[in-house]
Formats: C-alpha cells, sequence, structure tokens
C-alpha cells in the first residue's frame, strides 16, 4: 500500500503547484484539504485554480473539490468521512494518494485519526447566541472547549458570528453527549510544508489577489447571490465577506480591496500558526522552500518520501 503523501501551506505558498506536480509523477491522485473548495460555483474566490491540476497536457484526478451546494455548511465530521472514502477508493487501484490544503483542521482530523460524530443544529441555543458580538462568542467558545479539553476548532475556521455559534453548538453536543466512537485509526503520511518567507508571501498574496479581481471575483459573488443569501454567502469568509459587502454597497471597492488584503495576510499567519501547533502536537513536517526550482522541490520529496 502507497504511504500517503500530505503537501501543507499557507495560502500563496505553492503547494498546489507542487502537489500536482507529484501526483504527476507518482501516478498520483489529489484529495484537497480545503474548508471551501467543496462548494460549486466557489471558484474564484476559493483559489482553486483548476489549471493547476493538468501537468504536462495529463489531466491529474482530484477529490472533494466541488462536492456541496453553495449556502449549504460542510462540516468536519463530513470530511472526515469524505476524505476516508476518497484515500481507500485510490488505494484500491493502487495510486498515490495526495492530500493537499491549507486547512490544518481538516488535516490533522484525517491524519490523527479523530473520533467524530455527527452535530445536530441546536435551535434553542443558536436563539440564545443571536446577537452577541464575535468577541463575545469567542469567549463563550474558549471557556466551553477548556471543559471539554478541546483543540477542534482553528481560529482560521471561526472569523464570522456564524461560525463562532456552529462551533460553540459542536462543543456544546461534544460537553453533554457521548461521542459515538467510530473505529478511525491514525493514517501514516509524509507530511510536506511548502515554506515562504514572509515577504514574498505577502507580495503573492496582493499579487493574486489582483489577478482574482481581474478574473471576475466581484461578478462570482454577483451569481452566488442569486441564489445565496448575503448572509450564508459571507458566513464563508475572506473574499466573500468583503465582496459581498462591496457589492450589496456598504463599502468602496478601494476599503473592500484593503481590507480583504489584510485579511487574507491575518489568514496565512494563522495557518502558520495551525500548523506549528501541529509539530508541537507531534507531526513531523518537512518543509520546502517552493522559491526553488521545481526540479529541486521535488528531489527533496522524493528524498524525504525515500527516508520516512
Amino acid at each position: 500500500m502507497k504511504q500517503l503523501l500530505t503537501i501543507l501551506g499557507p495560502t500563496a505558498s505553492g503547494k498546489t503547484t507542487l502537489a500536482t506536480r507529484l501526483a504527476y509523477e507518482l501516478k498520483g491522485e489529489i484529495i484537497s484539504a480545503d474548508s471551501r473548495q467543496v462548494y460549486k460555483g466557489m471558484t474564484i474566490g476559493t483559489g482553486k485554480d483548476l489549471d493547476d491540476y493538468i501537468v504536462e497536457g495529463t489531466p491529474i484526478p482530484y477529490h472533494l473539490i466541488d462536492i456541496c451546494e453553495p449556502g449549504t455548511k460542510y462540516n468536519l465530521f463530513e470530511y472526515q468521512r469524505d476524505f476516508l472514502n476518497a484515500y481507500e477508493y485510490i488505494v484500491r487501484r493502487n495510486r498515490q494518494p495526495v492530500l493537499c490544503g491549507g486547512t490544518g483542521l481538516y488535516i490533522e482530523a484525517v491524519l490523527r485519526g479523530y473520533q467524530l460524530s455527527p452535530v445536530p443544529q441546536n435551535r434553542k441555543l443558536r436563539s440564545t447566541l443571536e446577537g452577541k458580538s464575535l468577541e463575545e462568542l469567542t469567549t463563550i467558545l474558549q471557556e466551553l472547549k477548556a471543559k471539554n479539553h478541546s483543540t477542534m476548532h482553528n481560529r482560521t475556521d471561526i472569523d464570522s458570528p456564524q461560525r463562532a455559534i456552529r462551533a460553540i453548538e459542536i462543543e456544546e453536543y461534544n460537553l453533554h453527549t457521548p461521542t459515538e466512537n467510530r473505529q478511525v485509526p491514525p493514517i501514516p503520511s509524509t507530511i510536506i510544508g511548502t515554506w515562504v518567507d514572509r515577504e514574498t508571501r505577502r507580495a503573492r498574496i496582493t499579487q493574486r489577489l489582483k489577478l482574482r479581481i481581474e478574473e471576475g471575483m466581484v461578478d462570482e459573488v454577483r451569481h452566488l447571490l442569486q441564489t445565496v443569501t448575503p448572509e450564508d454567502l459571507m458566513y464563508y469568509g475572506l473574499e466573500y465577506k468583503f465582496v459581498t459587502e462591496y457589492v450589496l454597497g456598504r463599502t468602496s471597492y478601494q476599503e473592500m480591496f484593503s481590507r480583504l488584503e489584510t485579511a487574507i495576510h491575518q489568514f496565512a499567519k494563522r495557518q502558520m500558526t495551525w500548523f506549528r501547533g501541529m509539530e508541537r502536537r507531534g507531526l513531523t513536517i518537512h518543509w520546502v522552500d517552493t522559491r526553488l526550482p521545481m526540479a529541486e522541490q521535488i528531489a527533496q520529496v522524493r528524498r524525504t518520501m525515500a527516508e520516512t
């Protein structure tokens, strides 16, 4: 059985390019680990970069992209279930599974074999939380996490009141309901982290944001708003939050761009904080400088795979 290869890194660090190239070299398939790329129609704003999934004219098969309708609330339990189905499908066919993404919680859940159960909505709890500020919700969540001794939520996934309420809902459920044990073993993996220095990453983020706006990100949001409420769309954070506010006339173009650029920089920093936390929790990440030529990056990954 081929061991899972994991490529993780913050936004604009070059992880998708490296992962698809490795999948091409190793006869592999990509399993996405991105909490927003699961949604159909949310392409430019989530940076799916589907052109990267064609290498030397060869399409690279991918999984867990475009599997949900926008406006729905995909969760960690569903991701773990869908990951395992994709992983087993790839391994059965003797292909190389390559997990690639920047959602640290999703990655850690499958690598460490979190025991999860589906959590239903608690309408009574939601009504008591409605109208509270994000700061108040964060305090409530922190208190619940302390009671549960939980590390299940990531600041990168709680950047709006809606997300914070869902996180509180999950912690409240787990506090009072024994988790249904699912036999999900940890999955051995060679873990590669894509690294660039802070200034290079910041420059890439700004360049990518400009490009995505030129490619039609604002029009993508306008189209989504035809079928998804503004509140539901803003739930997904970052691009969808700030561009929706602009489309609704709540902010100017320059304010939208400036606030979004700052938010993405902060998001990348929080992603790195999560990955460093994974290292402290016992997962070994082998970092590759993605400023190096692609051939050198691939050679470094191949050496690491041979050694682990």
